[in-house]
């Protein structure tokens, strides 16, 4: 658990300033559990250099509470919380001071969202927080107010979280949250997970991860784990400790976030991934007399293939829909073998190709447009798909034919120019499950919006 939070103070020297306003929110990875925001007397006067800057002066807090009446408050809120703040030594190191006036020992473990930017975001032009959101398209209103400055590192640490590829942040929290006794761990567990979704995490009693999974019901798949009677279910149940999960707001992403964090974090209880899980491919060539052959055969990692299936009926139902589709001739197409004519030929659906009757040029073309659009080869697209959040879309990016990662953007946000795309994605591994993954998702979801653009944008 977080508290997410940001304080403004009346400047002047340090160790000697107090706090004017303080906005927490307490995040749990996913949304925002619970807040508290108030402006506070300092009981000493607001510098004029802060006054311009924040908009609070020393007339509105006059019959705001002091900092001893909403103590207990901040207390209750921080427990068992790591502190997240944007420059973070600053905002703890204040809130400390205010506790050490009142003879108390504050402390939590915190986080900085400038250290973590800077890891995670690298070569940004400015890691202040009103540049780096404005570069990230995440919306800021109230600039150099507590309320706004928080809601707005919520959403930057969000971003954070995701491209925290290695889980060190997740683990971290895992580790920071109290222990439940072992008999009742698992429907305590249930009992806090939300149907949605996403990716989750079982972690054993040192935060560490031994299993990764992706559902649409994240509540549902864990209560499958939870019941399962198997051996090997039953072993891990042993020794779950906790569960994590990540809102990814569509599947598409959660496939493609499982398939990489298998591989990164090689949980005990997942299945190695030995092997692709594609089967088959769809592969072209030229023929002797110039028409565009397509032929199913088993997966090559040696060969580059227009799409993949996950088995050989797939690729074979598929082939089919697509000769249909496109008018092509079965028998070039590699759905029937022989001779002369097909029988799509007999009942007018192939134009000839077979016996010479179509040419190359017309024939190719439109077994072109079946390889563009079912291979994004040298292509450069963004796919849009559904977000976390109702005021949020989804980015997956591909440049040159190459997957490059995802990301999430603002629906106010127009994300219109490629370096903010870049900035706002998470670099994800372009192997072939990956471009397996891709291509069958929008085989199967057709209404999803995709803009092309052009290298040089």
């Amino acid at each position: 658990m977080y508290a997410i939070l940001d304080i403004e103070t009346t400047g002047g020297k340090y160790n000697e300033e107090g706090i004017t306003e303080i906005a927490i929110y307490k995040f749990d990875g996913e949304k925002v559990v619970d807040q508290f925001i108030s402006l506070i007397n300092p009981e000493r006067p607001i510098q004029p250099f802060v006054v311009g800057l924040t908009g609070i002066n020393n007339e509105m807090l006059r019959n705001a509470p002091k900092f001893y009446e909403v103590a207990k408050r901040i207390v209750e809120i921080t427990t068992d919380c790591i502190i997240v703040a944007h420059n973070a030594k600053f905002d703890y190191r204040i809130l400390r001071t205010e506790f050490k006036r009142l003879g108390f020992e504050f402390q939590r473990k915190s986080l900085c969202t400038v250290e973590l930017s800077k890891k995670l975001i690298p070569d940004m032009p400015s890691y202040s927080l009103g540049k780096l959101v404005r570069a990230l398209g995440i919306p800021l209103s109230d600039r150099h107010r507590a309320n706004g400055d928080a809601q707005a590192t919520v959403k930057l640490f969000k971003m954070l979280l995701a491209k925290d590829t290695k889980k060190d942040i997740l683990k971290d929290n895992v580790r920071q949250e109290p222990k439940r006794q072992l008999d009742s761990k698992l429907v305590y567990i249930l009992d806090d997970l939300p149907a949605i979704t996403g990716i989750y995490y079982l972690h054993d009693e040192d935060g560490e991860i031994i299993y990764i999974g992706k559902s649409k019901n994240i509540k549902k798949r864990i209560n499958q784990h939870f019941t399962n009677d198997h051996a090997r279910a039953r072993e891990m149940q042993k020794e779950v400790a906790s569960v994590s999960y990540e809102s990814t707001g569509n599947e598409l992403i959660a496939l493609l976030r499982e398939n990489q964090e298998i591989k990164n974090n090689k949980p005990k209880y997942n299945r190695a991934l030995k092997k692709h899980i594609f089967t088959h491919g769809l592969y072209h060539y030229t023929d002797k007399d110039g028409y565009i052959n397509l032929k199913i055969s088993k997966a090559r990692a040696t060969k580059n293939c227009i799409t993949t299936f996950s088995s050989l009926r797939s690729a074979k139902s598929s082939l089919a829909r697509w000769i249909e589709e496109y008018e092509l001739c079965a028998r070039i197409s590699g759905e029937h073998i022989g001779s002369g004519s097909c029988f799509n030929y007999t009942i007018k659906s192939c134009h000839g190709a077979c016996i010479g009757h179509e040419s190359t040029e017309d024939y190719n073309a439109r077994v072109m447009q079946l390889i563009e659009k079912y291979s994004y080869i040298n292509q450069n697209m963004l796919v849009i798909d559904r977000g976390r959040d109702v005021d949020e879309k989804s980015a997956l990016l591909i440049e040159a034919g190459k997957f490059k990662g995802v990301g999430y953007y603002n629906l106010n946000h127009q994300i219109n120019k490629l370096d903010i795309i870049r900035s706002i994605i998470t670099p994800m591994t372009n192997d072939r499950d990956a471009q397996h993954i891709i291509q069958s998702y929008l085989r199967k979801n057709k209404k999803l919006k995709i803009i092309q653009f052009s290298s040089n944008e």
